[in-house]
């Protein structure tokens, strides 16, 4: 999956880094690997568990940000009678990480791997993560395989996962990815992408599915220092994410009929919710006929438009509240799905950097052949969901922290400035405070005071008041 690669270089950023330190202390973030883990992960770099199917004749290939080294997943695309068929490789944790052993111990305290903008704190030492599993280009090692074939309108036919041994060709970007396609000069696998992309997301909408196109916010290096931008996510992007869904959603559907796994959750919108959005598209001046669905009607705005941008931002409150549900024994949840992907959904495509995505690729592995799951993995199940949220607010908090620190660091010496912005949300109950919208710096921060309510999805002209990096705290004040 498209994810930010964020980073700060350079002596003029000594002050920031070391605010970067006090947001790790702060939240507790797991720095150095203990001597014995690494140890451990050195030896399993050298000796992993290897698989005796041999797919290594498959051409492979990885799309990724191009200074990744940490590639979780590999695919290869082709044409079938009256469809297609999708092979994705995972990079295959379990074969390096004893359970049990100071590596499982680890990975289980730390989570997630967490990004930084001077750098990252990996889920796995680099030995693993970066080096004997990452499927990197030309390098032989152990992986899940999943073969999913498709019909010609996209939809899935028949799964299959097993152990393999799988030898990546290319390391692809996104950039280099959408100019191909878009130039013609992509060869058939790769120019697949594309068509069976389109088609997932046809299925996506009849599903009602939902995806946002919110513009992010993301730290940037250039020319030796650092700024905010707003990045637009690339159509290629937007593809290679539907091959991902399209495995969460197989693996999803394995567990369930297996009777034993762990999905990734997120429950309906409360009804107050959507009422909210309904009121905030009226005062939004953004049409929303009664008979027209949320997921219809977020896939005919355009982020472009300040109105709909707007809307667009307060529609992610509808996302918020995912978790995890685990289910053993035959004994289905209440709740199976997940509310935006509109369908049971498992995250299983990123185990070098997600640690419940290790147990979901051993799960879905013992369904497809019938068998028990692993003692190991029954063992640390109903823990999984507690240490997940966990592991999952502490990287949320390490991205807000991140963005905070650079905005507060980037306007410290401007305060008194006058900016223009966009107001992209109003406090409920509190029509002075709510959040603008800049469009140059890339900044979305707190406004409030002014004799009268925030015009909701209008520019606004706003006076910096306050850009403290000490406490990472950024404040407008209409002018």
């Amino acid at each position: 999956m498209p994810r930010r690669q964020i980073r700060v270089t350079g002596a003029a950023e000594a002050p920031l880094r070391a605010a970067l330190r006090a947001l790790r202390t702060q939240l507790g973030v797991p720095e150095d690997f203990p001597p014995n883990v690494l140890a451990e992960a050195e030896r399993a770099a050298r000796e992993p568990a290897l698989p005796e199917y041999d797919a290594t004749d498959i051409p492979l290939f990885t799309i990724d940000p191009p200074t990744s080294t940490d590639l979780d997943q590999a695919m290869h695309l082709s044409r079938r009678p009256g469809g297609y068929r999708v092979r994705y490789a995972i990079a295959d944790v379990a074969a390096y990480v004893a359970p049990g052993g100071p590596l499982d111990a680890e990975a289980h305290r730390r989570v997630t791997t967490l990004y930084f903008p001077d750098g990252r704190i990996p889920l796995h030492p680099a030995a693993v993560s970066e080096g004997a599993a990452s499927l990197l280009p030309l390098q032989t090692c152990p992986a899940v395989l999943w073969t999913i074939d498709l019909d010609a309108d996209g939809s899935p036919t028949a799964t299959d996962v097993r152990r393999a041994l799988v030898r990546s060709r290319a390391k692809l970007d996104y950039a280099s990815v959408q100019q191909r396609i878009d130039a013609g000069t992509a060869e058939e696998p790769l120019a697949l992408l594309k068509d069976i992309g389109l088609l997932r997301e046809q299925r996506e909408v009849a599903r009602g599915g939902i995806s946002l196109s919110v513009p992010e916010q993301e730290i940037v290096e250039r020319d030796g220092t650092y700024e905010l931008a707003y990045r637009a996510p690339l159509s290629a992007e937007g593809w290679n994410a539907q091959i991902s869904l399209l495995t969460g959603l197989a693996a999803a559907e394995l567990m369930l009929t297996h009777g034993t796994g762990i999905l990734r959750t997120l429950p309906a919108a409360p009804d107050g919710a959507v009422g909210r959005l309904r009121r905030t598209a009226t005062a939004l001046r953004i049409d929303w006929p009664h008979h027209v669905s949320y997921a219809q009607l977020v896939r005919s705005l355009d982020p472009r438009s300040p109105h709909h941008a707007a809307f667009l931002q307060e529609c992610t409150t509808l996302l918020r509240g995912a978790g995890y549900t685990v289910f053993r024994d035959g004994v289905v949840p209440d709740l199976t799905t997940h509310a935006a992907v509109a369908a049971p959904y498992a995250h299983c495509t990123a185990p070098l950097r997600r640690l419940v995505d290790r147990y979901a690729s051993e799960l879905s592995l013992a369904a497809v052949a019938g068998e028990e799951p692993p003692e190991w993995v029954l063992a640390a199940l109903d823990d999984l969901p507690k240490r997940m949220a966990e592991g999952t607010r502490r990287a949320g908090a390490v991205e807000r922290g991140c963005v905070d620190l650079v905005e507060a660091a980037l306007l410290k010496d401007r305060v008194g400035e006058l900016f223009d912005g966009t107001v992209v949300d109003v406090r409920e109950g509190e029509p002075s405070v709510g959040t603008v919208q800049l469009a140059d710096p890339a900044i979305v921060a707190r406004v409030e005071g002014g004799s009268g309510p925030l015009p909701l999805g209008e520019r606004l002209r706003v006076r910096l008041t306050q850009a403290d990096p000490g406490s990472a705290k950024v404040l407008f004040a209409p002018a």
